[in-house]
């Protein structure tokens, strides 16, 4: 990939704005990452592989999932445009992941090798500072899934996953969205009436 058509992605834009990477670093950074476009359910990742790459999200939509005994697929995580997922623990430890991931839309995803990170916190500290910040975030949004799913009723579920992915409710049919909050669609469905009765 060249300049040019670096500059034209949400990848681009989203270092450039939130950790302040300009186009030098980027040269610098060319051998650290590559785009690729990805069609409609297709496996990125197997449980029994070792996760190699972080993924940025510059187009579409990818979802971490695992299968349960019975074949029975359960959604942790959706990972929308500027969104990053990986299996952070297969990827460290060198060890077989227990998920998938998924594009459930055509995507265009940057496969961002571990090295990225520690060559741009090299190039400039601001990035460092960043990517600081984003794991703990990260890990506080994991911590409120936890919650969410031990504490909290489906109606409340609902309304923190409305908060995290606002923009996903038209892009992902009703059963994704029950199996991410641990319910059924018919739950689902009940909850949606719920709602939208307490609206009016």
């Amino acid at each position: 990939m060249d300049m040019k058509d670096l500059i034209g992605s949400n990848f681009y834009k989203y270092y450039t704005e939130k950790a302040l990477l300009d186009d030098c670093d980027f040269e610098k950074l060319l051998p650290y990452f590559e785009f690729r476009e990805l069609s409609h359910n297709q496996l990125i990742l197997r449980a029994g592989e070792v996760c190699k790459h972080f993924l940025f999200v510059d187009e579409g939509l990818l979802q971490f999932v695992s299968l349960d005994e019975k074949g029975v697929e359960h959604i942790l995580q959706f990972a929308p445009e500027n969104w990053l997922m990986a299996d952070r623990s297969s990827m460290y430890f060198d060890e077989p992941s227990l998920y998938y991931i998924k594009a459930i839309e055509p995507s265009k995803v940057v496969f961002l090798h571990p090295n990225f990170f520690s060559e741009a916190a090299k190039l400039r500290f601001e990035f460092s500072l960043f990517t600081e910040k984003s794991l703990q975030r990260s890990i506080y949004y994991l911590q409120r899934r936890i919650n969410s799913l031990l504490a909290m009723t489906a109606k409340e579920r609902y309304l923190e996953f409305i908060e995290l992915y606002p923009n996903l409710l038209l892009r992902v049919p009703q059963w994704m969205i029950a199996s991410y909050l641990g319910i059924t669609p018919e739950s689902l469905s009940r909850v949606r009436r719920e709602i939208a009765k307490d609206s009016f």
